[in-house]
């Protein structure tokens, strides 16, 4: 059976009918890659042959140089004998040149040079090497066509090419395929699959052919053991766990490489205990532990804040000669930034310097990335200039992470200040578009827009702008109600040919809901959803909503809530809440009481806002009755009532003349240590002058001030400050 070539790399073969003619063009053929002396010496097909063979022989393997003489002898009409042509393709498989392999295979399908049994397993390498699996099936029925048995090497080679393109389902098919075909997969077979399953995490059927494995009596080796645990699903761990022991049970045990990946398994999981079990178990065995099982036991104290463990760790490493480069204590400061602990990162960083190891610039822009998202911005400032005066050169991502964090600190000026040095050279490092941006946002966010837009126009010498930079802008000017310059802005980000995004919409919906203008963020908002198909976030629908139902529009705001679903966008708490208060507001409380049915059945739990919101409007609507139910419901859900709803009750205690609930709650105020603000005073005083003849004065309790103040005011000095203002109420205290 002849096949088609692999690859079209050759023009058609012209050729000669007079042999001298073909080996005189032969031998005056020049090539960078053959002297002329050889070619001298190649006088007849044989003498081709033989070299060709005695390059691909040579210790170093000439095999460009065999490849150059082959092609020119059949450019000479001296066409290389079947051995010659097998021998040559097989050489250049075994040497990992797959290309140049195919264009040798392709001239022996054109010279239909039939394969030998080598060469057909040579021809399956390169398929599977260039993640063609279905054509490696192909050779497997032309080794059948010549007449050769087709061995479990190359069955095994498909099933690993169908893994690795993520076909495991095929790869699967084929293993039964084999079966009924006779011949038996062995383990590596499995191991293959097992290994494709893990990849594409599917664990359970993972699973399930181990067990086929057992059931076949093919007792599953290291491999096997080590592929499963490098399942990377929460709780399998323990599932690689039960065979390594089952394993160690049948004699076969486990090295340094299984028991890595075993411990670097629980520490995924957060099993920390468990990695620290196994590895006291490899000591105990005398396996002794690599730097990669030290790695991922650091890592995980570190992202836990456990820095003196960590570091006792380190010193059992180095004591067994081991010694932590740069890469893993890079690592390590990392994971203690990421969990929030800068400070310990700091210690580590310190102690890396007294090890002797030489941080990388990379080790200190993650130190100075884990500073500022903390809020340490000063301290990233100081270690920035550390690292210029040890010789270390802040890259643009050091620059830019300062830039950010002192936007995020409020640092604008100081922001402004380093963005001047890196804009005028100062730095050595240009700033790039994200440089521009988080300064632009940095001012926007202080409404320094004119500064904004200066920065903007500086961008022309660098960079272009991007939707991020618009979006800033223009988000800027509508939060100051400048409505003209940000459609202006809009305008020029379209005719710059700028694709607004999704937050590019938000943010004009946002801030035209702020500025009461809900018709025209009604209509940005449908030609995003309609026209553009663009799907909304969560936030553009609350504000609408929130818009909407402020100006009265609750019909509108309802259609939206009900058609929230269909945008891909489905209803949260905030909207929930949202809708609960219109309808409330309405009066319409069994249709609130719906709402707050449905959104406990979604497993959406109400939250203190939505119990501020019923008790607010039951209160005012005269409902006392339900809104202590619903105070009571709060409270035993764990919910602190704010400063809100205990106005909100007084306030309804106070018109339904109820002096014995206003006691009670104020006691329970008290309790809880409420601080008495100026509305809450106000709300208590009216309440006492219109009841203090139902209550003895002295009965009331004493309210904290500001903790800092560290004083108390009792309602009675709330009297006597109010008689001092108003002598004719006379509410002098008792």
């Amino acid at each position: 059976m002849i096949t088609k070539p692999l690859f079209n790399l050759h023009p058609k073969f012209h050729s000669h009918t007079e042999p001298q003619y073909g080996l005189y063009k032969l031998l005056h053929t020049t090539s960078s890659f053959i002297s002329e002396t050889d070619l001298n010496s190649l006088d007849s097909i044989n003498r081709v042959n033989a070299h060709i063979r005695s390059l691909c022989e040579k210790p170093d393997s000439e095999l460009l140089k065999a490849v150059s003489l082959f092609n020119k002898a059949i450019d000479a009409n001296l066409v290389p004998s079947k051995p010659t042509f097998n021998f040559l393709f097989t050489a250049i498989t075994k040497s990992r040149m797959y290309e140049l392999a195919s264009s040798v295979y392709n001239q022996m399908t054109r010279f239909q040079i039939p394969p030998s049994f080598p060469s057909l397993g040579s021809l399956l390498i390169c398929f599977i090497h260039a993640q063609k699996p279905k054509l490696g099936v192909g050779v497997v029925g032309m080794i059948i066509k010549h007449g050769f048995t087709v061995n479990i090497f190359a069955m095994n080679l498909i099933l690993k090419g169908f893994c690795q393109i993520g076909e495991v389902t095929k790869a699967m098919q084929l293993l039964r395929e084999m079966d009924r075909n006779c011949i038996t997969p062995n383990i590596i077979s499995y191991n293959t699959i097992i290994n494709g399953l893990c990849r594409t995490k599917k664990s359970d059927e993972c699973i399930n052919l181990m067990n086929e494995v057992e059931a076949k009596e093919l007792a599953p080796n290291l491999v096997t053991c080590t592929t499963v645990m490098n399942c990377k699903e929460v709780g399998r761990t323990d599932v690689a766990l039960s065979l390594l022991k089952e394993m160690n049970k049948k004699g076969c045990d486990a090295n340094v490489v299984t028991y890595s990946t075993l411990i670097s398994g629980f520490c995924d999981e957060g099993c920390l205990d468990k990695g620290k079990e196994c590895f006291e178990e490899m000591l105990e065995k005398g396996i002794a532990p690599n730097v990669i099982t030290y790695t991922c036991l650091l890592n995980n104290l570190c992202q836990i804040g456990k820095l003196r463990e960590a570091s006792e760790l380190l010193s059992a490493m180095m004591e067994r000669g081991i010694k932590p480069d740069v890469v893993l204590y890079t690592s390590m400061i990392d994971k203690l930034c990421k969990g929030g602990e800068a400070t310990k990162a700091m210690e580590l960083f310190s102690l890396m310097l007294q090890k002797g190891e030489d941080p990388s610039t990379v080790t200190y822009n993650v130190l100075i990335n884990g500073l500022c998202k903390q809020g340490l911005v000063l301290d990233a400032i100081k270690l920035s200039k550390i690292m210029v005066k040890e010789g270390k050169k802040p890259s643009l991502v050091t620059f830019n992470t300062l830039m950010k964090g002192l936007c995020d600190k409020e640092k604008v000026n100081e922001a402004v200040e380093l963005f001047e040095l890196m804009f005028n050279g100062k730095t050595n490092v240009e700033p790039d578009v994200r440089t521009f941006n988080l300064l632009i946002q940095g001012l926007c966010e202080e409404d320094r827009l004119d500064e904004a837009l200066e920065i903007y126009h500086k961008m022309d010498s660098y960079t272009i702008g991007n939707v991020v930079t618009f979006n800033a802008l223009i988000g800027g000017y509508l939060k100051v109600g400048n409505i003209q310059k940000g459609m202006e802005l809009w305008k020029r980000m379209l005719n710059l040919g700028l694709s607004p995004s999704s937050f590019t919409y938000s943010t004009l919906i946002n801030g035209l809901c702020k500025l009461q203008m809900v018709s025209i963020a009604k209509g940005v908002f449908s030609k995003m959803t309609a026209l553009l198909r663009i799907s909304p976030r969560l936030f553009d629908c609350n504000a609408l909503l929130v818009s909407l139902c402020k100006e009265g529009s609750t019909e509108q705001a309802r259609k939206l809530f009900e058609g929230m679903k269909d945008l891909n966008c489905e209803p949260d708490a905030i909207s929930y809440n949202i809708m609960i208060n219109a309808t409330l507001r309405a009066g319409d409380f069994k249709s609130a009481r719906e709402l707050l049915k449905e959104m406990i059945q979604r497993g959406l739990s109400p939250d203190s806002h939505t119990y501020s919101t019923f008790i607010y409007w039951f209160s005012k609507l005269g409902d006392l009755d339900e809104a202590k139910r619903v105070f009571e419901k709060m409270v035993s859900c764990g919910f602190k009532p704010n400063k809100f709803i205990y106005n909100s009750l007084l306030k309804g205690f106070y018109s339904d003349g109820e002096a014995e609930d206003i006691i009670n709650l104020l006691h329970q105020m008290a309790k809880e240590g409420v601080v008495l603000d100026l509305e809450l005073k106000a709300t208590i005083l009216l309440c006492l002058c219109h009841s203090v003849e139902d209550f003895d004065v002295k009965a009331l309790p004493i309210f904290s001030k500001e903790v800092s103040k560290r004083k108390d005011i009792s309602c009675s000095e709330l009297l006597a400050e109010l008689y001092k203002s108003y002598p004719e109420l006379k509410l002098q205290a008792i």
